[in-house]
């Protein structure tokens, strides 16, 4: 019986090295990373549904309390929302030509033109009743006129929660009483488009889903199947968000000009966990791991596991930038506004500015390490 036993305990140890030893393929890690992406996708939409539900029961009976609601569902959603930017900059369902990225994300967002603004009590979409608040019309108004008309997505429903962040010290101080009629001028408008926004956010996020789900005739199988072309994408991804993107656009456009505006989710004080969601995405990819909602972890292959059979030391040491970047990013203080004005503040965002072009650099490296000889890097400051 001793020896039966010794053989089922030899059988399994020998299945388990066999597992961790087999080889990785470009083609293992390109499907392990449509888990990921199909799994963060989905707990975005999950978590933005639970916004839109509490946005739905605000605006049936407008009070302190379910504003508070709706702006923790906000904040809860966002931290699953940065950690999927990493898949972007390479044409994929988000910012393909036909994609949504634009209409969900964009920014820095001029309020006036959708609410009013201090000295501007008739400003905005919401106050024109000329202006239809539909799916259609607030689509067709995004960016018109001006990269800053943003008419949609997480910021519009982001200022509509919190209004103006008028305070040195925390976040803005919206009133329920802009969504209650009698209170405020045009509360039925402004109830109407927070509503719509929802919707066409949800509507958006759904698609993306569905555009990465398996077993489906979508993006995802056609990705699959792209081989060494699909690590190319996935380097061109992190490397860009590294660089182009959160080092350069999102933190040192700030710090350059110290002004609020520049912030990523300025309304809500919510940029410094933007910029570690950001972050922890890239470390996400490059791992080949993603803590879900409901706190089990997926792990895959991973393009440090493919990297680390060509150049191990190339793996090893993006492996430690990327964790310094993360734990840079964990470092900043709240408000992010008060950081980039502060003399040890701007010193803890540097830092992680500096942490991210540092990875940025790394990623090319690991392109040439497993043949990829050219990884042209998205730089939205040149576009």
């Amino acid at each position: 019986m001793k020896s039966l036993l010794l053989s089922a305990a030899l059988l399994t140890a020998f299945a388990a090295t066999a597992q961790t030893t087999a080889p990785v393929t470009a083609a293992a890690v390109a499907a392990d990373y449509s888990k990921l992406v199909y799994a963060s996708y989905e707990d975005t939409l999950t978590t933005a549904q639970a916004l839109q539900t509490a946005i739905t029961a605000f605006n049936a009976a407008p009070s302190a309390e379910g504003l508070t609601k709706a702006r923790t569902a906000w904040l809860a959603a966002r931290e699953f929302y940065g950690q999927t930017e990493a898949f972007r900059f390479y044409a994929g369902p988000i910012d393909d030509k036909n994609g949504p990225e634009g209409r969900i994300n964009a920014w820095p967002m001029d309020e006036a033109y959708v609410d009013y603004v201090v000295g501007k009590p008739k400003s905005g979409i919401i106050n024109n009743p000329k202006v239809k608040i539909t799916a259609k019309a607030l689509s067709a108004l995004n960016e018109r006129g001006g990269e800053e008309n943003i008419a949609t997505g997480w910021h519009a429903i982001e200022f509509l929660l919190w209004g103006q962040d008028l305070s040195e010290t925390g976040p803005g101080d919206r009133s329920f009483e802009d969504f209650v009629d009698g209170k405020t001028p045009n509360a039925n408008r402004r109830r109407e488009y927070l509503k719509v926004v929802s919707d066409l956010l949800i509507s958006d996020l759904t698609s993306l889903t569905k555009a990465w789900a398996p077993d489906a005739k979508n993006y995802r199988a056609k990705f699959e199947k792209s081989g060494t072309s699909a690590v190319r994408n996935m380097l061109v991804g992190v490397g860009s968000l590294s660089r182009g993107e959160l080092a350069g656009e999102r933190i040192e456009v700030a710090l350059a000009s110290k002004n609020q505006e520049d912030e990523h989710s300025c309304f809500s004080d919510n940029t410094h966990r933007d910029i570690v969601a950001n972050a922890t995405g890239i470390e996400n990819v490059w791992l080949g791991r993603f803590k879900r909602a409901d706190g089990s972890l997926l792990q895959g292959a991973s393009l440090r596991d493919l990297v680390a059979l060509k150049d191990a030391t190339t793996a090893e040491r993006t492996s430690g930038h990327i964790a310094a970047s993360v734990k840079a990013a964990e470092g900043i203080h709240a408000p992010f506004d008060r950081e980039i004005v502060d003399t040890e503040g701007r010193k803890r965002v540097q830092a992680v500015a500096d942490a991210l072009k540092l990875q940025s650099k790394d990623f090319l490296d690991a392109a040439k390490a497993v043949g990829i000889t050219k990884l042209t890097l998205a730089d939205p400051a040149k576009e």
